[in-house]
């Protein structure tokens, strides 16, 4: 068995409402992530995004854990770990710095950002990541990276994103309770972008919305950099909530009827076509035609996707009062679990007239046939995170049969322009 310590290895777990999602990777030469064992368990005790039975979500991260450490025979011992929900905030602040020897240093970027960082926030709110947007040198704008560059003076644009201390410390327990570090807590829609969008989406202006069952994620990139961050507490979940009512079927039923045979615009369906629907109390199943499923499907997914285009809408004004690029050029990215219904395409196309695609993880390697689908794209995204952001430090994982933690290195100190506050 080869020993934890003679590999980079790297554990990202993802708390939802529908389901928990914990994956063991390597971080290969090259840079790519190689998935060594994947854990899924249904969630119990959580709802959009927050926790309200800890004893539940307990049992579902351990049983998650445990079966990514049979797949990769390791014993973890912390995680990067995801956090969503309503209480997610955003703000932009700036700060400005004199430039030391007329030339900017590393330690000259490392001040600037700590000034514009250096804003009064809420007592009850603690800040999980600051981003850097970009950088402006006297007169000149738009600098993505300003070491070396002569000037007088530099300004730091930020982008801040916080979260409620109850709330990520209610989520943090459940995971200690399985015996396990939190190495940091990482907002869901960030690390979904890092697993999906591309660079040339970042730049041209592109908002991914990550649609789990509780909440939907969403990150508006335009111009290479982070402008906005926002949690909306309603997904999938009020779907499948359409359907029991509608159809007067168990929700766990409503739940397996809308992931076979849901779709999300009834013209594609054959009118034909029909579905047996459980009934509760012992009564028989019917057989109903699928285009009725759809039809009760439909204006849901329309008006949850009617809400993130309102966001759209009032971000992009906002960016445009500040003159800032606010043109989403590259579109939609949608993904998580509740974005791989048939049909979301095109009715997302209708409702944000623009172009939609579905987002996939990508640059991943090992296991990629079980991580390679929507629902991953957050759980792949925090090992994304981990591999562009950390540094080797101390081992989340040791061997085993073993007694003890390996010492030799997790990441904790962070290279590149995500910063985590702390």
């Amino acid at each position: 068995m080869t020993k934890a310590a003679d590999k980079n290895l790297i554990v990202g777990l993802d708390i939802g409402t529908s389901k928990v999602c914990a994956l063991v990777a390597e971080i290969l030469p090259d840079g790519k992530v190689n998935v060594l064992g994947v854990g899924n368990s249904a969630s119990k005790g959580m709802d959009k995004g927050g926790v309200n039975d800890l004893e539940s979500v307990v049992k579902s991260v351990h049983r998650a854990i445990e079966e990514a450490e049979f797949m990769a025979d390791c014993q973890i011992s912390s995680v990067l770990l995801s956090l969503s929900g309503k209480h997610i905030r955003c703000q932009t602040e700036k700060g400005m710095v004199p430039i030391s020897d007329k030339e900017v240093t590393t330690e000259d970027v490392e001040n600037v950002i700590h000034t514009a960082k250096s804003v009064k926030i809420t007592n009850e709110h603690r800040v999980l990541h600051v981003i850097p947007q970009e950088y402006a040198i006297d007169y000149q704008e738009g600098i993505k990276n300003p070491v070396g560059l002569s000037g007088v003076r530099m300004e730091a644009s930020v982008h801040l994103i916080t979260c409620h201390n109850d709330m990520a410390r209610n989520i943090e327990k459940a995971v200690e309770r399985c015996g396990l570090e939190v190495d940091q807590l990482i907002y869901s829609g960030l690390a979904a972008s890092q697993a999906v969008l591309t660079s040339d989406e970042r730049e041209l202006g592109v908002c991914l919305v990550d649609i789990g069952g509780g909440t939907m994620d969403l990150a508006i990139w335009t111009g290479g950099a982070l402008r906005h961050t926002e949690v909306i507490p309603y997904a999938g979940n009020v779907v499948t909530s359409d359907i029991a009512y509608a159809f007067g079927t168990p929700p766990g039923d409503a739940e397996e009827i809308k992931v076979k045979y849901g779709c999300a615009l009834s013209e594609l369906i054959n009118k034909d076509e029909k579905i047996d629907v459980p009934s509760v109390g012992g009564r028989p199943s019917r057989s109903l035609q699928k285009q009725t499923l759809a039809e009760v499907i439909e204006p849901r997914y329309s008006e949850l996707l009617g809400l993130v285009h309102q966001k759209i809408t009032e971000t992009q004004e906002q960016l445009r009062e500040d003159g800032i690029k606010h043109q989403l050029a590259a579109g939609i990215v949608l993904t998580g679990g509740s974005a791989q219904i048939e049909g979301l395409i095109e009715c997302a196309e209708r409702v944000f007239r623009n172009q939609v695609r579905i987002g996939y993880p990508v640059e991943v390697s090992g296991l990629s046939d079980y991580v390679q689908s929507p629902n991953f794209a957050t759980a792949v995204g925090l090992l994304q995170y981990g591999k562009d952001n950390h540094v080797e430090d101390e081992d989340p994982i040791s061997t085993r049969p073993g007694k003890g933690k390996n010492k030799n290195g997790f990441f904790s100190r962070f290279t590149g322009w995500l910063k985590n506050e702390f």
